[in-house]
């Protein structure tokens, strides 16, 4: 109504684009052939193609905008591979590396920054222990599933809906040096809690009470110390589940001794998932695994079933003739642990998200954080630090200089 001031509303949560200021897009493989589950099958693509000859080598290869057989590109920062145009290349397959392709699906990549569209090298440049990377999923309106995960690996950073993401690393610099925080974060929330806060905290904090919003994560600081130790604890098992036992030393595990078994073999070519939800089945083809709790068969990221999704990663039919149609001939068995992995995990934090959600609801925290000079960040926190110690090749065997 006119010659009415509308009252400032109340105080918001922060972004986590404040608090965790430097980010990076998703990496853009633009060819899918060079990741997939098992590291056998990456080698036998090299081979393959780098047996071909120079017109079926270009059809294999998927030319892309950004790379072709011809492309002259730098190798990744830390891998030791070709930087020869691929058109000439003939050596052995690259040591294939660990990659999150999605949520909770750790797969193999072939690490040749010539068969990358978009590897994001600032990214490698710090990855390695004790690195971690927060990755915030893309929003999805009325969409089920955390806003935030953690991962070692280094992640690819799409959401399941594809949706674009961020990837957010826990640390600027190699060896876990310079937390990527807003400068004046960790003081103040030291001072706030009454008790000294490291990074680790706070990237507990985060995977505890971060929500997804239209602007992106929304961080709530509450006031109350106690809530903020809480918060904190759960966040810490949070991320120990999604790092594999990583923080704790132990695997993680059902608790009352429950433990998923593969009741019946899972064959050779599953062709579908499916649930039993009043007997706790989960059917692989005519493979059968229990108990597998709802939890772990109803969670979701970006609203997509993680179960399902890592089920058609592995299955899913390709061009014959491709090199995405090399694959393993039979399930191998190794899959099949992983799964029963990823059940595991999805059961413990499916069943931790009604706690988190008591850390979602409550808290502003932009207006103390104004108060206290730490937001609005300054530019420089956006940026990549400066990492100079070590050398990288340049195309064709030079080296760069950072």
């Amino acid at each position: 109504m006119r010659g009415v001031t509308q009252a400032p509303g109340p105080d918001e949560a922060p972004l986590l684009d404040e608090l965790m200021p430097w980010s990076v897009a998703p990496l853009r493989f633009g060819r899918s052939w060079i990741a997939a589950p098992d590291a056998r099958t990456l080698r036998a693509r090299w081979d393959r193609l780098v047996a071909a000859g120079d017109a079926e080598r270009e059809a294999l290869f998927r030319p892309s905008r950004a790379r072709t057989p011809s492309s002259a590109v730098a190798a990744l920062p830390g891998q030791r591979t070709g930087t020869v145009r691929f058109a000439r290349e003939s050596g052995p397959c690259p040591e294939p590396v660990r990659v999150a392709r999605g949520p909770f699906d750790e797969q193999w990549l072939l690490p040749d920054h010539r068969l990358i569209d978009t590897a994001r090298p600032e990214l490698w440049r710090v990855a390695g222990a004790p690195q971690v990377f927060a990755v915030e999923q893309g929003y999805v309106p009325g969409a089920a599933g955390p806003a935030l995960l953690v991962t070692a690996a280094l992640p690819e950073g799409r959401s399941p809906a594809g949706r674009p993401g961020r990837i957010r690393p826990l640390f600027r610099r190699p060896g876990g040096r310079e937390p990527n925080l807003a400068p004046g974060l960790l003081p103040f929330l030291s001072e706030r809690y009454g008790d000294e806060v490291d990074a680790r905290d706070w990237l507990a904090w985060t995977l505890a009470a971060a929500s997804p919003s239209p602007a992106g994560c929304r961080v709530p600081l509450p006031e109350d110390p106690a809530v903020w130790s809480a918060g904190v604890r759960l966040g810490r098992e949070l991320a120990d589940v999604q790092l594999g036992g990583a923080l704790s030393g132990t695997r993680p595990r059902l608790p009352g001794g429950r433990r998923p078994y593969v009741r019946a073999a899972v064959p050779a070519r599953p062709a579908a998932l499916s649930y039993d939800p009043g007997a706790e089945v989960l059917g692989v083809g005519e493979g059968r695994i229990s108990p597998v709790p709802v939890e772990a068969w109803e969670f979701r990221v970006g609203g997509v079933r993680v179960l399902e999704q890592w089920f058609e990663r592995r299955t899913a039919p390709a061009e014959p003739g491709s090199l995405e149609a090399i694959g393993p001939a039979a399930w191998p068995q190794e899959w099949t642990s992983e799964l029963l992995g990823l059940v595991t995990a999805l059961a413990l934090l499916g069943a931790r998200e009604p706690e988190r959600a008591v850390f979602t609801a409550g808290g502003g925290g932009r207006a103390a954080l104004t108060a206290a000079g730490v937001l609005p960040v300054p530019d420089r926190a956006r940026r990549p630090a400066s990492v100079l110690d070590h050398q990288e090749e340049g195309p064709e065997g030079q080296f760069m200089l950072l």
